[in-house]
């Protein structure tokens, strides 16, 4: 799970991976902004990935389904932390990967946006 989760992060436009704690976590960021923290690389039933959410669909994610907590060391309004345990399917895991990516794009400066908007339309002039 967790290279399926690295994968599919790593495929969303701009986004890169650092290791600024140490080796764990993995951190996906987007202009230079957090949107994404892997952690448990050696057991794949310990793997968890915390996301930017919007607190009302945070709190709803954490009474719909137990797998989602409160953002382990982050703000507990703004993030939370899943454990991809496989309770929640593949699908609603990368949809909550797309809302924090938007989330965090949206946020971001009008010049870092338009710079990775401008790499976006760069990547698709290179397919012609």
């Amino acid at each position: 799970m967790y290279n399926k989760l690295t994968a599919y992060c790593l495929s969303k436009k701009g986004a890169v991976q650092e290791y600024p704690f140490g080796p764990d976590p993995l951190v996906m960021k987007v202009g230079g902004k957090i949107f994404a923290l892997i952690s448990g690389t050696g057991n794949e039933s310990a793997v968890q990935i915390s996301l930017k959410c919007d607190p009302v669909i945070a709190a709803n994610l954490r009474e719909q389904h137990a797998c989602v907590q409160p953002g382990y060391h982050l703000n507990k309004q703004h993030w939370n932390t899943v454990t991809a345990d496989g309770s929640l399917p593949i699908d609603d895991l990368q949809a909550m990967i797309d809302h924090s990516y938007d989330l965090v794009l949206k946020g971001l400066t009008k010049a870092a946006r338009e710079a990775v908007l401008m790499r976006i339309e760069g990547d698709r002039a290179g397919d012609f």
